[in-house]
């Protein structure tokens, strides 16, 4: 909520900047709450909650919301600065610019709508996210066409300042200095797009260059960024004979010494079960999971995860014999499930445990992975009886006759159930506890055939000692075992590929499959649909662009605008250390409607002035100083409202740091940059329509003198 207050007063700033009024000012954020409150009854309707991905969305889209606003206001004034009276000025800015601004609503609502319909993991994660974005921005353009005209016409009017008040001076001066900026841009636009290759051959390799960073490894790759939340989890395992009296005696042991660090302020233990286990189906005695909650982050000096080290190091040296785990929990609240995890499938299963041990040991060398362990646990010795089945069928003996008597012996059978006073008991038959104590007694376990002859099982079996699984774990109807690692210090996706180079070493033998789950499995699943949702959000702005300008080939140019945001958005990442991650990509996705707003006012104007006798040349330069301030009044509005969201330190705001360093970056670049690059492609798109143009007209003529 703090971001979302500071950035509606650094929006309120920079109106007052550039419409040097309070009162104008106050027109452009009474779209705020107009647009946000009717957004909470939509949520109330939609049974959406008060969530950090709701607040989050909230607090993005600040600087969308005043977008509309500052577009319908800036032309009002601009007729007003022509003469116009103020009802005759909030009608003919509204209605000259509606088009356009219906046109960025719609831009901003396509974009986000794919995602709310996207199914797994993203769309359960961001369907309320960008469904909020949605319902508040389409009342923002509600707000823009009705509630600012009539504010316009009633209380706008023409600050005259005066040079001799300090207030005055300021606006003075900052106008000043965005006229000599709109005339040096004019100056600057007329050199360039008679440059247009050499700006192009610039903007195509500053492109190339930007997404290099990703595979040089500059930018990491993660599902989820991991967040401090001030939480972490510490799993005991003891020895597996440990019964549950004992594992509480040492978890109250490891609870002393956990309460002792100062930053500690809560522990919860939980003992013989443990999260994501189910109860009743495993014997648990020997483990523990003890939840330590710690002071918040700006009243500490280390991470999370910092502690969570240090704090397993400190119980490994104090419990020996215990194997000591620690996770910070994730923004799910959970913290067992390991990110990186590689399931090992087949049907020999000393096959399978081979691979898990050479893998287990290659994973744990690569940088950056802690507490790598098998799924499964140690091997328990076991009898293995291998049975003879020629000796069998002379002998009379069938396999199942062995089953039977194997398990009546040593398991006991209590089918037989005794009747007293209305209640019934079950009766356990099995040998008695000194005939089963060894591997003798399993060897001169006797049976009898139909003929009455007596033999004993190693007559026709094997019996020997061997070691064995003491889970037996199943994927897809083939049997399995999962090596599981944490990850600490690096981006999880960065790690998954350094461990497919390692274990790729690894020559698998016959009937033995890998497959990466956890968050590599989720993040694969997550990229592909989000970029998915990105080629869907792009089809639909072209879209719209072709019912804009009613014509399919004028769209392409603001479709030329949607690259270059990329360079500033993973430019910004490298800079800032940060991650490409679903939230990094969302930034990504809210680019594209943000940086085609831009494109859509220089184009849209270039044809009005088209329209009333300009050259395509005059029309743009003209266009572009005329359209600078609206689009430097909505850029700064959306680049420093975002600046909360960048710099918020508190629980969990890494989750939100990545996706509005991508924004920044990505709508400084494009501000920068689209204010050349757009002209440039209108003028090549034009100078190759009017040449087919020509090429039809002389094809028609030649046809009409043939005839």
């Amino acid at each position: 909520m703090e971001d979302l207050g500071l950035a509606v007063i650094i929006v309120g700033i920079i109106m007052l900047a550039f419409l040097h009024s309070f009162r104008s000012s106050m027109f452009v954020l009474v779209a705020l709450p107009s647009s946000i409150i009717p957004t909470f009854i939509a949520m109330y309707f939609f049974g959406f909650s008060l969530n950090l991905m709701t607040l989050m969305a909230m607090s993005l889209v600040v600087g969308i919301l005043v977008d509309d606003s500052i577009v319908v206001l800036e032309n009002i004034y601009r007729h007003l600065e022509m003469g116009s009276d103020k009802k005759t000025a909030a009608l003919e800015g509204r209605s000259e610019i509606g088009f356009t601004a219906l046109a960025i609503t719609a831009v901003d609502v396509v974009v986000f709508l794919p995602i709310a319909f996207a199914g797994g993991i993203i769309g359960a994660l961001l369907q309320e996210f960008s469904l909020v974005v949605v319902f508040s921005t389409l009342m923002s353009l509600f707000v823009s066409f009705t509630v600012t005209p009539m504010l316009a016409s009633r209380f706008g009017k023409i600050e005259k300042l005066n040079e001799k008040t300090l207030w005055g001076k300021l606006n003075l001066g900052f106008e000043r200095f965005l006229d000599g900026l709109k005339e040096d841009y004019g100056k600057l636009l007329t050199i360039v797009i008679h440059k247009k290759r050499w700006l192009l051959s610039g903007v195509i390799l500053l492109i190339f260059g930007s997404i290099s960073l990703v595979p040089f490894g500059f930018i990491g790759a993660a599902f989820i960024p991991s967040a401090d939340q001030g939480e972490l989890m510490i799993n005991l395992e003891l020895a597996p004979s440990t019964t549950l009296y004992q594992t509480n005696m040492i978890t109250q042991q490891a609870e002393k010494l956990i309460m002792k660090e100062k930053i500690v302020t809560n522990v919860f233990s939980s003992i013989g079960f443990t999260s994501g286990s189910v109860a009743g189906t495993t014997n648990n005695s020997n483990l523990a999971e003890i939840t330590v909650s710690i002071v918040d982050k700006n009243d500490r000096s280390m991470s999370a995860e910092d502690f969570g080290i240090q704090l397993q190091q400190k119980l490994s040296a104090a419990i020996p014999g215990a194997k000591i785990t620690s996770v910070p929990t994730s923004i799910g609240g959970g913290g067992n499930q390991a990110p990186i995890q590689i399931g090992i499938k087949g049907l020999d299963l000393k096959a399978i445990r081979k691979v898990a041990e050479e893998y287990k040991k290659l994973i744990a060398t690569v940088p950056g992975t802690k507490f790598v362990e098998l799924s499964v646990k140690n091997q328990k010795q076991q009898v293995e009886v291998n049975l003879n089945r020629e000796k069998m069928t002379l002998l009379g003996i069938d396999a199942s006759q062995v089953g039977a008597a194997l398990q009546n012996s040593f398991s006991g059978n209590k089918k037989s159930k005794f009747k007293q006073g209305g209640n019934e008991y079950d009766i356990l038959v099995s040998l008695d506890r000194y005939d089963r104590s060894n591997i003798d007694n399993v060897r001169n376990l006797s049976f009898t055939n139909s003929d009455g002859q007596s033999f004993v099982l190693s007559q026709f079996a094997q019996v020997s000692e061997g070691l064995g699984e003491s889970v037996l774990s199943r994927s897809d109807r083939l049997g399995s075992i999962s090596v599981n690692s944490n990850v600490a210090g690096r981006p999880t996706g960065s790690v998954n590929a350094d461990i497919k180079k390692k274990i790729s070493q690894v020559k698998l033998p016959e009937g033995v499959s890998v497959e990466f789950l956890g968050d590599a499995k989720s993040q694969g699943d997550a990229f592909g649909s989000l970029f998915f949702a990105l080629g869907v959000a792009i089809v639909l702005v072209y879209l719209i662009m072709v019912a804009l300008y009613e014509n399919a080939i004028y769209p392409f140019v603001v479709l030329f605008s949607i690259p270059v945001a990329l360079v500033g958005a993973l430019l910004a990442l490298a800079l800032t250390m940060e991650t490409l991650n679903i939230f990094s990509l969302i930034g990504m996705i809210m680019l594209l409607g943000l940086v085609s707003k831009n494109a859509i006012l220089i184009v849209d104007f270039t044809n009005q002035l088209k329209a009333e006798g300009y050259t395509v040349e005059k029309a743009l330069i003209e266009a572009g100083k005329e359209r600078l301030r609206p689009i430097l009044m909505t850029t700064l509005a959306m680049v420093f409202g975002m600046l909360p969201i960048a710099l918020a330190s508190g629980a969990g705001a890494e989750i939100k740091n990545g996706m509005a360093w991508v924004i920044i970056g990505g709508l400084t670049s494009s501000m920068i940059l689209t204010l050349f690059v757009v002209p440039a492609m209108y003028l090549i798109i034009e100078n190759l329509m009017l040449k087919f143009k020509k090429k039809k007209n002389r094809e028609d003529q030649l046809l009409l003198e043939t005839h």
